[in-house]
């Protein structure tokens, strides 16, 4: 029998699944009187609220599905409760960039990482570089604009 490959995640990040999965378990009693409304009109073969709705009900399912995969698979982590002198999950790390200005990232999962908020996935390029970095430690990364260089100057666990 394989093993259940964990999701790593903040807290943060699986409150989201979790209220994603609440909305979407709410939104089926109404997707299911919409296919009876519908069926009501008749002729199903030319009703294209009956084929939205049933499409839409596909989705729902499919998400549905995808969320208590990801849920059931979940590994919490408290940053707070990591120490240690190298970057791992969770750590947040000021970096300094090509012009000498420091960026700061916090290490995240896939469905928690947005970079407007400073928080990037363990499995992007720049997140796989950092991790098991240590602080003075240089780093080099390609992006779609070229190579980017960043110095690590200090990792938190926040």
């Amino acid at each position: 029998m394989a093993s259940v490959e964990k999701l790593p995640m903040l807290a943060y990040g699986y409150e989201k699944l979790a209220a994603e999965l609440k909305a979407l378990r709410e939104e089926r009693p109404k997707i299911v009187d919409a296919i009876e409304e519908a069926r009501a009109h008749g002729d199903l073969s030319e009703n294209a609220e009956y084929h939205s709705a049933k499409e839409r009900q596909g989705q729902v399912e499919a998400q549905i599905a995808d969320l208590e995969d990801k849920i059931s698979r979940a590994h919490i982590i408290d940053p707070t409760t990591l120490s240690g002198d190298r970057i791992v999950f969770g750590a947040t790390v000021t970096l300094l960039d090509d012009d000498d200005k420091p960026v700061r990232y916090q290490i995240v999962g896939p469905y928690e990482a947005d970079a407007k908020l400073g928080r990037i996935s363990y499995n992007s390029p720049l997140g796989k570089a950092l991790i098991s970095k240590k602080v003075e430690d240089e780093i080099e990364v390609s992006v779609p604009a070229g190579e980017r260089f960043y110095l690590v100057q200090k990792i938190e666990f926040i």
